[in-house]
């Protein structure tokens, strides 16, 4: 996110406030496990969440704060963060290795979406050629640089795959517009699509950064965008790969360059659920979620919501009324596809994954990484 403000000045505080605010994890729900640093929260596999599951958490040896999460299996996921970190485990988190790009450590990375456990691309975020993809084929080994941003008006933020050939990755407006990038081969080649079927953004628009869930897709051709920082927050949908966009207001707090949509998720073309609020510690966020049963035509917010921002969302598989919420505050289940919420969990994280085989998955600060697990 850099177009949060009417000057570069308030656009970088902007983004350094998410990059490193001080938002201090809360006292998890139960006490750490000495042998194993586990913590207690509740969701997980072969289950409900919040019905005998709980987050535990792996050590990942490491500082970085992990924005960017794939979760492919139980076993495996990767995660990527500051300092150009990238992580992969392939034993369920009880290791990690550390398969960062080389001579990446400056690289503010955002967003990371894994295809198995050989094959990822990662997003690096910032002004100018700081935006970048790169891809790995053989398991963080070695990583190829596919694109490289030389626009300085362009800031990407975050991106999303269709299947293993089609992804878009999306950046803040450029002269007055969404910038959208495409590939069709699996993040190897980007180019920029035209701009002709996006509408304009509004003034002070762009995207957060925050949880690599800004863009995310659903089935062959579907997906959204979400947007803050402008007096209304929005969500901007496409049915064609991006070729042509609608917008719709979304019932988020918004009117400040710190609130918006920050998370979407769709469990199907039809059914998502939105998530934000203001990412300043100790700022109010009475409308934290919202629910769509139209593909993003129409949004209604939370009838219970959560008690405050939060930047990441999932779907728990195989379910149509159950996912999950996290912030920095703590973790928030819905069992009634979005409607109503309850805080599990009050340790701190910035995204959630999950996959098919009930793999769940959280990152977030100071190295942070935890799976669901039975309690």
């Amino acid at each position: 996110m850099r177009a949060m403000g009417k000057s570069k000045s308030m656009r970088r505080a902007v983004l350094v406030g998410l990059c490193g605010a001080a938002l201090a994890a809360a006292v998890p729900t139960a006490p750490a496990t000495a042998t194993t640093g586990t913590t207690t929260s509740t969701a997980g596999p072969g289950a409900t969440p919040g019905k005998g599951l709980s987050w535990q958490l792996k050590d990942s040896g490491t500082d970085a704060r992990f924005r960017g999460l794939a979760a492919v299996s139980r076993d495996t996921a990767w995660v990527a963060g500051t300092k150009g970190t990238v992580l992969r485990t392939s034993d369920g988190g009880r290791t990690w290795r550390d398969v960062s790009p080389p001579g990446g450590a400056g690289l503010e990375l955002r967003d990371v979406e894994a295809f198995d456990g050989r094959r990822a691309v990662v997003l690096a975020i910032g002004e100018g050629e700081a935006s970048r993809l790169l891809r790995t084929d053989d398991g963080g080994a070695t990583w190829t640089e596919s694109f490289r941003n030389t626009d300085a008006k362009a800031f990407y933020d975050c991106m999303t795959f269709f299947d293993r050939r089609h992804g878009l990755a999306m950046s803040d407006p450029v002269d007055g517009k969404y910038r959208i990038l495409s590939t069709a081969d699996g993040g190897r080649s980007w180019k920029v699509l035209p701009s002709a079927g996006m509408p304009a953004a509004l003034e002070g628009e762009a995207g957060f950064a925050a949880s690599g869930q800004c863009l995310v897709a659903s089935g062959p051709r579907d997906v959204w965008l979400a947007t803050g920082g402008a007096a209304r927050a929005r969500v901007l949908h496409s049915a064609d790969r991006g070729l042509t966009w609608t917008a719709t207001d979304a019932p988020i707090p918004a009117g400040d360059p710190a609130r918006g949509v920050f998370g979407l998720a769709f469990r199907d073309r039809t059914h998502g659920i939105a998530v934000g609020g203001d990412y300043r510690p100790g700022q109010a966020s009475p409308e934290a979620a919202a629910v769509t049963g139209d593909g993003g035509r129409t949004w209604t917010p939370a009838g219970r919501p959560p008690p405050a921002y939060r930047s990441g969302v999932a779907w728990f598989p195989h379910s149509r009324v159950t996912a999950l919420a996290v912030g920095p505050t703590g973790t928030d289940v819905t069992r009634d596809g979005g409607r109503s919420w309850r805080t599990v969990d009050a340790g701190s994280f910035d995204t959630v994954d999950c996959a098919g085989d009930r793999g769940c998955w959280a990152s977030g600060e100071k190295g942070r990484v935890a799976r669901l697990e039975p309690r």
